[in-house]
């Protein structure tokens, strides 16, 4: 039987409450920390993130292929996320720690500390969304457990975003050094408590064929030989936002060409070795990566979990901004956080529900136009209507909570697509470029978000500036992430697997796994 008992999904759900007191808090508010809480310059603080998220990517790719190369008594992933709780939640609270040091030992103490806990919530993280892959075969029982998640996730956001000042001002009595830290003991301890409880109630069900012809050794090697080619696109895209001259541009533009012509020739190797049966020549890493670039699903899929970062961040970067400057009131932007979320947890429910009266693909796109069209209405609406802002927002964020759930239950689809066609399962590699193609999304939403306004002049230190860059702030909250969205409903139309092609790709896996004598593992 297929459906999974209620308390598996709430188990589940806890293990992106328990990520995203880390997301949504230490990273969300590390920033704020660092530059005036434990003494960093803004541009230092700048150059600190950028460096980390260069290699936070990379090391998502290399996560995802550990995982899938791992093979316990407990499964692939359930492991990760027992092994790596420890490490996370202490990062968590050694980021937020503020040692007596000098200004250059404290910035060496931030680069270890900040690339400590996101290695930390890699190792826990990717894992943890591959596990969505092999908890159940059943297709719509993922988008299920998908919304149980994304409640999940924005239940913790919830906490932290709704609570974390408080918690500050209550323990530090006035010292944010020592409030941070003690909130941050809080928040480690009930991580440590949420992840315990997604291990101990999830079960690894689709256990996929063990390919032992290389080692996962060899595999790395193979990856560090085309590092350049993972590290070059989001480099060369880093520049284009961050400098916007000439040269970046033309950079940009020829690493996409030489992907462009990369891609072509490696889809035509893969068929020239078909044709000449020379498949033993290709190691494991390569036949992932070949694997990958044919699978038009998951191609589709990482781009709208690009489009789709871009039209949420850019949202929720801006609030601030809009609510302090458009409105007039900055704390009412703290309300407005909440109620997006209390209905986020909504519109992550009612996801499969909705999913399997219309369609992943069908709903996918309908959640896209409604909530662009939505959040586009936000260019007329006069910034006095405070009811109308909300009613506006909470709608589009209904739709938008859609989103993410979609599109991590349709990374699993695209994972059995993989194994149906070519006999192989590289699930932890499908999901941990799926994260890492959202976590380059919310690195260029900052970006992207300082560029409009540096263009209308904005300037935060000089308040004659702030009038004329409302315009900038006005289309941040309307049409700039609305054009993503509507670019995202273009190319999900392109999207090739229906409910019905799922369904058949289901059957035909299990009738597959049926016929081969599996051990079952210990759990």
């Amino acid at each position: 039987m297929n459906k999974l008992p209620f308390y598996e999904k709430v188990g589940y759900a806890m293990g992106d409450a328990a990520a995203n007191l880390v997301w949504r808090g230490a990273l969300a508010y590390l920033a704020v920390f660092y530059t005036d809480t434990f003494g960093l310059t803004a541009a230092a603080a700048a150059m600190l993130f950028l460096v980390v998220r260069l290699s936070d990517g990379v090391t998502d790719i290399i996560m995802g292929m550990i995982a899938d190369r791992t093979n316990t008594p407990w499964g692939k992933f359930r492991p990760w996320i027992l092994w790596s709780t420890p490490f996370l939640a202490l990062f968590m609270v050694l980021c937020f720690t503020t040692p007596e040091l000098s200004y250059s030992n404290k910035l060496i103490y931030a680069y270890i500390t900040y690339i400590g806990l996101t290695l930390a919530y890699t190792l826990n993280n990717v894992p943890y969304s591959a596990l969505m892959g092999v908890i159940t075969p059943c297709d719509t029982e993922r988008t299920s457990l998908s919304g149980f998640r994304f409640a999940g996730a924005f239940a913790g956001g919830l906490l932290v975003m709704g609570f974390l000042p408080d918690l500050v001002a209550y323990f530090g009595q006035g010292d944010d050094a020592q409030g941070y830290q003690y909130t941050m003991y809080l928040f480690a301890a009930l991580l440590t408590v949420l992840m315990l409880i997604t291990f101990f109630t999830t079960k690894e069900r689709v256990i996929p064929t063990i390919d032992e012809t290389t080692t996962l050794k060899s595999d790395l090697i193979d990856l560090s030989k085309n590092l350049p080619y993972i590290i070059l696109p989001l480099l060369a895209a880093t520049l284009f936002f961050y400098y916007r001259n000439l040269y970046s541009g033309i950079f940009f533009f020829a690493v996409v060409f030489l992907m462009w012509l990369l891609i072509k020739r490696l889809t035509n190797v893969e068929v020239n070795q078909e044709s000449n049966q020379k498949n033993n020549a290709i190691s494991g890493t390569q036949q992932d990566m070949l694997d990958l670039l044919a699978n038009k699903p998951w191609l589709i899929l990482l781009g709208m979990g690009f489009l789709t970062m871009m039209f949420n961040g850019i949202k929720y970067g801006v609030i601030a901004y809009y609510f302090k400057y458009q409105v007039g009131d900055e704390l009412m932007a703290g309300k407005y956080f909440i109620a997006l979320l209390l209905v986020s947890i909504l519109g992550a429910l009612c996801t499969g529900y909705l999913s399997k009266k219309m369609g992943k693909p069908t709903l996918f796109i309908v959640s896209l136009l409604c909530s662009g069209l939505l959040t586009a209405a936000f260019y007329w609406i006069p910034s006095g209507n405070i009811l109308g802002i909300f009613i506006l927002g909470c709608s589009a964020e209904f739709f938008a909570a859609m989103m993410p759930t979609l599109f991590f239950s349709m990374l699993g689809d695209s994972a059995d697509y993989s194994e149906w066609k070519n006999g192989r399962r590289a699930t932890g590699l499908i999901y941990s470029a799926g994260t890492f193609v959202q976590k380059t999304g919310g690195g260029f939403v900052g970006a992207l978000v300082l560029v409009v306004l540096a263009n209308y002049g904005y300037n935060g230190m000089d308040k004659s500036t702030i009038e004329g860059a409302l315009p900038g702030m006005q289309l941040l909250m309307s049409w700039i992430p609305a054009a993503f969205a509507f670019a995202g409903a273009a190319l999900m139309v392109f999207y090739p697997l229906s409910s019905h092609k799922n369904q058949q790709i289901s059957a035909d896996l299990n009738q597959r796994r049926s016929s081969i004598s599996v051990k079952e593992p210990l759990y």
